[in-house]
C-alpha cells in the first residue's frame, strides 16, 4: 500500500496545507528569504504530521464536520517539523536532505539557525489564530520536548553503554511528542471527550517511537537515495541507536570490544559497510523489527475505542505502512 492511497481520505485538505504553506512562507516582502523559502518547499517529505492532524480530526469528529481550523494546525505544525530538520542538520553538518543539498550547505550555518527561527515563529503565527489556549498548550509542549531531545541526544555521544530506556526517553522526546501533539491537537479541534483525545495522543506517541526506530535502523541499512541523506549520519556523529544498542547485545562478549571499536572509530563507507553487514546478518536486525512493532501494535490498539470510518482505516493502514515499507524488502 502506497501512502497516496492511505491518504485519499485527506487528499483536498492536503492540498490546502500545501496551499498554505507556499502562501505562508512564500509572502516574505524581502527577496532573499522568498528565494530560501522557495527552496525549502522544493524538498518535500511524507507530510505524516499534517496528515495525522487531518485524520485525527476527522475520525473523532461526529458527524464529520469541514474545520478550516484544521489546515493551519497540520501547517503549523509541518513548519515546526521542517524547522527543527534544518537546526538538525546544522547540528549535524549535513548536506543532504530529501535528496537536495541542505540549507546550512546551500546558505551556511548562520542562515539555517535564522530560518528555523523564522519557521517556528510563522508557526505558531497560524497556530495562535485558532485561539485555542488548549491546542497551543498541547504544540507548544511537544515543541519544548523537541529541543529537550536534542539536548539530551548530543549530550549522550559517544556513550555506547546508552541504557535502552534512556534511548526511548530521547527518542519520546525528540521525535515522538510532535507525533502525539500531531493527534491529540486534531482531537482538540474536533471537540472530542477528553478519552478520546488521550487515545489520540497515545497513538502519535507510540506510532512516533516506532518511526525513530525504523529511521535509525535505515539509516544504517539504507542507500542514499531511498533515504533521501547520507547513510551512517547517526554513526557519525556518535549517536547510539536502537540497531547498534541490539548488534553489539548480539555479539558474543569476547567480539564486542572489537565491534565498539569499529562503531566508534573509523566511521567511513567500509566501516559502515561493515557494521550494515553484521546487523542484516545479526539477530539484531529481526529484533529491532520486534521493537519496532511492538509499538505499532500500541499504537493501534489506542485505536480500539473508535467509531469504524475512511479515517480511523487510514491511520490503522498507516502503521501497517510503516513495518511492510521499510522493513519486509530488507530481510
Amino acid at each position: 500500500m502506497q501512502l497516496k492511497e492511505i491518504y485519499r481520505p485527506i487528499e483536498k485538505e492536503l492540498m490546502n496545507v500545501e496551499e498554505l504553506l507556499r502562501d505562508s512562507l512564500n509572502g516574505a516582502k524581502n527577496k532573499s528569504i522568498s528565494q530560501i523559502c522557495s527552496y525549502l518547499l522544493e524538498g518535500k517529505g511524507k507530510r505524516l504530521r499534517p496528515a495525522l492532524v487531518l485524520l485525527s480530526g476527522k475520525a473523532s469528529s461526529c458527524p464529520i464536520v469541514r474545520n478550516p481550523m484544521l489546515i493551519k494546525i497540520a501547517c503549523g505544525i509541518e513548519l515546526i517539523h521542517a524547522a527543527s530538520l534544518i537546526h538538525d542538520d546544522v547540528i549535524d553538518h549535513s548536506y543532504l536532505r530529501y535528496n537536495k543539498t541542505t540549507i546550512n550547505s546551500k546558505w551556511g550555518q548562520d542562515v539555517s539557525i535564522a530560518l528555523g527561527d523564522y519557521l517556528y515563529s510563522v508557526a505558531y503565527e497560524l497556530i495562535s489564530q485558532c485561539g485555542n489556549i488548549d491546542i497551543l498548550q498541547c504544540i507548544s509542549s511537544a515543541t519544548k520536548a523537541m529541543c529537550e531531545g536534542e539536548l539530551l541526544q548530543v549530550s549522550e555521544r559517544d556513550n555506547l553503554d546508552l541504557l535502552k530506556s534512556r534511548y526511548i526517553i530521547i527518542v519520546k522526546k525528540k521525535t515522538a511528542s510532535l507525533f502525539a501533539a500531531s493527534c491529540q491537537a486534531g482531537s482538540l479541534i474536533s471537540q472530542s471527550q477528553r478519552s478520546l483525545q488521550n487515545a489520540f495522543k497515545g497513538y502519535g506517541l507510540n506510532f512516533g517511537i516506532a518511526f525513530q526506530i525504523i529511521d535509525d535502523y535505515l539509516d544504517i541499512v539504507s542507500e542514499e537515495k531511498r533515504l533521501g541523506k547520507k547513510p551512517g549520519q547517526d554513526i557519525d556523529a556518535g549517536e547510539t541507536t536502537l540497531p547498534i544498542l541490539n548488534l553489539l547485545k548480539s555479539v558474543p562478549e569476547y567480539e564486542r570490544e572489537a565491534l565498539r571499536g569499529l562503531i566508534s572509530s573509523k566511521r567511513d563507507k567500509e566501516s559502515l559497510k561493515m557494521i550494515k553487514t553484521r546487523l542484516l546478518h545479526s539477530g539484531a536486525a529481526q529484533r529491532t523489527k520486534a521493537q519496532a512493532s511492538s509499538y505499532i501494535a500500541l499504537a493501534r490498539k489506542n485505536l480500539d475505542t473508535l467509531s469504524d470510518s475512511m479515517f480511523k482505516r487510514s491511520l490503522v493502514d498507516l502503521t501497517t505502512y510503516m513495518i511492510e515499507n521499510n522493513f519486509c524488502s530488507l530481510f
